[in-house]
C-alpha cells in the first residue's frame, strides 16, 4: 500500500508559477508517475509523465511550460509550472501509472 501526498497548489494570477510536490510514503523511483488534472464535469487528463529512467511525456497544451522531476529522495515528483494560464485551473493529482494509487489532489486556481 503506497499513499501519495500532493501540495504546492494554490490561487496564482496569470503568467506567474508555482511547484507541485507529490510525496509517497514509500519509494517509487522505480515507477512511471504521471501528474493529472481534472475540472469539473471533464475527464481526468494526463498532463506530464516521468519513466523510471527520466524519459519525460507532456500534453501539448503545457509543453514548455511545465516540468515534471524527481526529488533527490527516491519518494517525490514534482511539477513546476510556469506561465499558468486560466485554462491550467484544476485539482491536480499524482499517480503511480499502471497501479491504483492516487494522491488526493491539490487545487490550482489561474485567475486576477
Amino acid at each position: 500500500q503506497v499513499q501519495l501526498v500532493e501540495s504546492g497548489g494554490g490561487l496564482v494570477q496569470p503568467g506567474g508559477s508555482l511547484r507541485l510536490s507529490c510525496a509517497a510514503s514509500g519509494s517509487i523511483d522505480i515507477y512511471t508517475m504521471g501528474w493529472y488534472r481534472q475540472v469539473p464535469g471533464k475527464q481526468r487528463e494526463l498532463v506530464a509523465s516521468i519513466t523510471r529512467g527520466g524519459s519525460t511525456n507532456y500534453a501539448d497544451s503545457v509543453k514548455g511550460r511545465f516540468t515534471i522531476s524527481r526529488g533527490n529522495a527516491k519518494n517525490t515528483v514534482y511539477l513546476q509550472m510556469n506561465s499558468l494560464k486560466p485554462e491550467d485551473t484544476a485539482v491536480y493529482y499524482c499517480h503511480i501509472r499502471a497501479t491504483q494509487y492516487w494522491g488526493q489532489g491539490t487545487q490550482v486556481t489561474v485567475s486576477s
